[in-house]
């Protein structure tokens, strides 16, 4: 898993800022998914799922797209 820096403007961006980004949009989309289904009901503590939702769905975007 190779994680290289961007460059922009003269600042050094690490792409875990992107992959976090998208894994909190995605993240969002897959929540809002499970409460329009009705599975949201089924969740008992709202917090931690949403916490380890993201944890999971970072660590998939980060096993795709870093060896990418």
């Amino acid at each position: 898993m190779e994680l290289r820096e961007w460059a922009l403007g003269g600042v050094l961006l690490s792409p875990m800022l992107l992959y976090a980004l998208l894994a909190l949009l995605l993240t969002g989309v897959l929540r809002l998914a499970l409460q329009r289904a009705g599975m949201s009901r089924w969740i008992w503590h709202e917090a931690l799922f949403d916490c380890a939702l993201y944890i999971c769905v970072l660590a998939g975007l980060m096993a795709l797209l870093a060896a990418w």
